[in-house]
């Protein structure tokens, strides 16, 4: 390919028409910077990394969101762990919420010392989820702060304090889905996840099973997950497979869970973004030996 587009720009210099030389040589090497970028086009692991880098830059609070639940799957990952602690100072507190359960469900220990600052946070979700994730990381400050809240000793100031005294059913069902499932991803600050989870129970059952499997390797599950990871009809199911596919690390289903980074659903694309990251790093061969 370069060396034809090389002999098409000798032949057009040899030509009297400078106009005409300029803008054949232009369209020729067009053609070889796109022929470039086919030959040369990013892994299903390097296209992931950029759809979570990008979401995690997005306008959209619920985008960033989702882009920051998904990189909770990425546990020991430095850039995974360095963008879900920038995560937590967004502007938005349930980007702030994700990053807190995020780092938690990572086992980032190096981010023990900014969750104990998010336990000064303005909106008690991110207060909540930043002490449950040092109770993971095994960090006394996060016992220590449910301890002192439930017998009365800790008095948060001044509307944080309220909002602890007075949340609403909907917080409250939202916060405890997100804590009591794990990693569910919630689109648009969750709603529509919780949603599905009030109005379908069908998908939620299926949902649980498929996240329940997580903890099962055996092999007989492996096409059930993989073939509800990329058609059920339920984006929540399909979301629930691809975590669980995650999580048992079996690099065999790599390239099968591929086409669910082109998902309709952007929460179930993030998940899958994570999930190929994942997989792709268990199935790259050790140097040592």
């Amino acid at each position: 390919m370069i060396a034809q587009a090389t002999y098409q720009m000798t032949a057009v210099n040899k030509t009297k028409r400078p106009g005409f030389r300029v803008t054949t040589i232009y369209a020729v090497l067009l053609v070889v910077f796109a022929s470039a970028g086919a030959l040369f086009a990013g892994t299903p692991s390097q296209q992931a990394w950029d759809m979570l880098r990008a979401g995690i830059n997005d306008k959209n609070s619920g985008t960033r969101t989702q882009a920051v639940h998904a990189l909770g799957l990425l546990p020991h990952d430095p850039e995974a762990t360095e963008m879900v602690e920038a995560a937590l100072k967004d502007p938005n507190q349930e980007v702030r919420v994700a990053a807190a359960t995020a780092l938690g469900e990572m086992g980032a220990k190096e981010a023990i010392p900014v969750l104990k600052k998010s336990l000064s946070d303005t909106k008690p979700g991110v207060v909540l989820a930043a002490a449950r994730s040092l109770q993971l990381l095994d960090d006394p400050s996060g016992s220590e702060f449910f301890g002192e809240l439930l017998v009365g000793e800790r008095k948060p100031e001044g509307r944080v304090s309220q909002e602890l005294d007075t949340l609403n059913t909907k917080r409250v069902v939202e916060f405890g889905v997100e804590q009591g499932l794990g990693f569910l991803p919630f689109a648009n600050t969750g709603y529509s996840a919780l949603k599905a989870v009030r109005t379908d129970a069908a998908s939620t059952s299926r949902a649980l099973a498929a996240r329940e499997l997580a903890k099962d390797a055996d092999p007989r599950f492996n096409h059930v997950l993989v073939q509800a990871a990329t058609s059920d009809k339920s984006w929540l199911v399909r979301s629930s497979a691809l975590l669980a596919i995650a999580k048992r690390e079996n690099p065999e289903f790599l390239n099968a869970i591929v086409p669910a980074l082109s998902d309709e659903n952007q929460v179930v694309r993030y998940t899958a973004a994570a999930a190929v990251i994942r997989l792709a790093r268990v199935a790259m061969p050790t140097k040592e030996g």
